[in-house]
């Protein structure tokens, strides 16, 4: 359909008229609890610096149907909840008027999030502060226009919450059979050590060298960190063939393991590299696998200090060739599903997303007043 003509029949010749966020919000700033206060579950969710709760309370201080805007630590990020809450004091709660509802306030503010996030000062812990939002421009149609944008918009966010919800349940059933698959009873299998089945070594040969990275470019450069790809490099020297040969790639600064089976340079030398040492004995699927049942605290830290003086050590169940291959072909299905960039839940998520931009931005866009420039 037209969102052009739709929104002019809802407006129905309407003016929108654009007002200061702190004369269509009262914004209030949250009260500070400390950590012995909170309980791990509670009525009240308490929100601090980001949109995880820290916590939960006995009491709330914020009402349901209520937007805020996080100010410290995640600072810019903005939050709407349906129930009510508490909001510390690291949080700024817009306290919506008659002239504008807060769920529409909500979606506003996430199209314009590029703008308060420009306003977060950058310091040992971002912050952002009450002047920054104050003068923001918000658009007022009228409250059955607002209504009717807030209808279609949470149509796009319940069908994404509804994907997530059922992610994570997917991703919860993975664990539990790739953990029971990967249990074996002592005197059950061989069981051998890690250092014995795998060979390990740091992929300097492989080290970009341009620090020009576009997106057109074929080689990803890999790197340690969360970022994990860093870009995409024209470098055609020196570039490791995982797509022949994958490997499992471990670095000094987050604790999961991953799959790569792509071609591949890297950029920090903290990056580790490991490979089976003998594919007839053991699948190098199968030691990835198997790698991602252990607790996070083993991989975490210096993973050369750790490789050499506790992961050789480990010892790993070494059922027969075709248990590892039935295994790996059972995990291998449930991982396309809840981690596939291109197929299963997250690719839905990503495109009802992707849907949900779309139209907040067509929505949303209100013409502004033309500023007449005097003598």
């Amino acid at each position: 359909m037209s969102q052009l003509g739709y929104m002019e029949k809802l407006l129905d010749g309407v003016k929108v008229e654009w007002r200061d966020l702190e004369e269509v919000v009262k914004i209030q700033r949250g009260k500070r609890l400390v950590k012995s206060q909170l309980e791990t579950s509670g009525s009240y969710a308490v929100y601090q610096n980001s949109m995880t709760p820290l916590g939960y309370y006995y009491e709330s201080n914020a009402k349901a149907d209520t937007t805020f805007i996080i100010s410290a630590g995640a600072a810019g990020e903005i939050g709407y909840s349906d129930v009510d809450f508490w909001a510390a004091d690291d949080v700024y709660l817009l306290l919506t008027q008659d002239s504008i509802a807060s769920k529409f306030l909500y979606h506003f503010l996430l199209l314009q999030q590029y703008k308060i996030l420009a306003q977060v000062r950058r310091a040992s812990i971002p912050r952002l502060s009450r002047i920054a939002i104050e003068k923001l421009q918000v658009p007022i149609p009228p409250l059955n226009v607002q209504a009717e944008i807030v209808r279609i918009l949470d149509t796009f966010t319940e069908l994404t919450a509804e994907l997530t919800a059922e992610l994570t349940a997917r991703q919860q059933q993975y664990a539990y059979y790739r953990d029971q698959l990967l249990t074996f009873e002592e005197g059950e299998v061989e069981w051998r050590l890690l250092g014995d089945v795998t060979v390990y070594e740091q992929p300097i040969k492989y080290r970009v060298k341009s620090k020009e990275y576009n997106d057109d470019f074929l080689t990803p450069v890999l790197t340690a960190g969360k970022t994990f790809i860093l870009g995409y490099t024209n470098e055609v020297e020196g570039i490791y063939t995982a797509s022949k040969k994958p490997v499992i790639i471990f670095d000094d600064f987050t604790t999961a393991n991953k799959w790569v089976d792509f071609d591949f340079k890297v950029k920090s030398s903290a990056m580790k590299m490991i490979t089976t040492a003998n594919e007839s004995e053991v699948m190098q699927k199968y030691i990835y696998y198997w790698l991602n049942t252990l607790p996070s605290d083993l991989v975490a830290g210096d993973h050369k200090r750790q490789w050499i003086s506790s992961f050789s050590n480990k010892r790993i169940p070494i059922p027969p060739l075709a248990e590892q291959k039935r295994i790996v072909s059972i995990l291998d299905k449930f991982d396309a599903l809840t981690t596939s960039l291109t197929e299963g839940l997250p690719r839905e998520i990503e495109l009802r997303q992707q849907q949900y931009e779309y139209y907040r931005d067509l929505l949303l866009s209100f013409p502004k007043p033309e500023v007449v420039a005097h003598d």
